[in-house]
């Protein structure tokens, strides 16, 4: 930590390293925010009023808590809020798969949304290893 309390961290997936200030510049939270703003636009006038907001709040769940978590003070905090992430865009494919069957989305649409949200779960699972790693050796 610096003087005003702020940390640079530098995470790594398993591709490439990654240096970052805010969150918004980490990918996973930008493809985040577009699918939920896919999937709001996508459900928002369906009359299954129910499975519209649940999967409109999971799908925004996903990056505010990436980016509550990541204005968190500690790695582990933001792991703990990057596994927040990760159950609602489990959450959001549950409801997309229900959404489909009751046709309140097309096949096509499911499957673009399911495909993304498994990315974005990996994502998040390469992020959430790498910080615990780091968590990890600052603890040794």
């Amino acid at each position: 930590m610096d003087g005003v309390g702020t940390e640079r961290l530098k995470l790594e997936t398993e591709n490439f390293p990654m240096a970052y200030q805010s969150f918004e510049e980490l990918d996973v939270w930008k493809r985040g925010c577009r699918l939920a703003v896919e999937v709001c636009r996508t459900v928002g006038e369906s009359r299954l009023f129910a499975l519209r907001d649940q999967m409109q709040l999971a799908a925004v769940s996903i990056s505010s808590n990436i980016a509550e978590g990541c204005e968190r003070d500690s790695k582990l905090d933001f792991i703990r809020f990057l596994r927040i992430a990760k159950g609602s865009a489990a959450e959001l494919r549950t409801q997309t798969y229900i959404a489909q069957k009751l046709e309140m989305i097309s096949k096509t649409g499911a499957d673009r949304f399911i495909a993304e949200l498994k990315e974005i779960s990996a994502m998040l699972q390469g992020l959430i290893r790498s910080l615990a790693q780091r968590a990890s050796a600052t603890e040794h």
